[in-house]
């Protein structure tokens, strides 16, 4: 049982602490991303497992973990509010050619950001070629052309 709460804990504090890092983190992954992933895999495995590496504990964790991955995207489809909190809303960072720096700011995006996906979905070059652009809930940035 001390494997289950102690599974369901890191999971639950590790999406909240990705959640308030906020989409752009997670959107593109840098080597730097990549080498900070894996260091909280090695610090949360210890905190999982604590002092019993049985294979039957290993088991255990990883069948809580899918487990509540099942459990919350059943709750996401359930109720809509819960999916608002755990993914987020799209959110228009441009509109009509003019870059909402306020919002753009809080998301951590910049107008390069912009550009470079205007440019590799839409082959667009200039800020005032776009009609919309939205960062979606993965991360992304979607272009709508003028």
């Amino acid at each position: 049982m001390d494997a289950v709460v102690r599974g369901a804990s890191v999971y639950l504090l590790l999406m909240l602490i990705f959640r308030l890092a906020g989409r752009r983190t997670m959107a593109q992954m840098t080597s730097f991303d990549f080498v900070l992933l894996l260091i909280i895999s090695e610090a949360t495995q210890n905190a999982m497992i604590g002092d019993d590496y049985s294979l039957t504990n290993g088991g255990l964790v990883v069948l809580t973990l899918v487990g509540l991955d099942v459990l919350l995207s059943h709750l996401k489809r359930w109720y809509p509010v819960a999916e608002k909190w755990m993914d987020g809303k799209p959110t228009i960072i441009v509109e009509h050619g003019r870059p909402k720096l306020d919002v753009m700011n809080r998301a951590r995006v910049d107008e390069r950001d912009v550009m470079m996906a205007a440019r590799e979905t839409q082959g667009l070059e200039r800020m005032d070629q776009i009609k919309f652009a939205v960062l979606e809930t993965s991360g992304g940035i979607s272009i709508i052309p003028q």
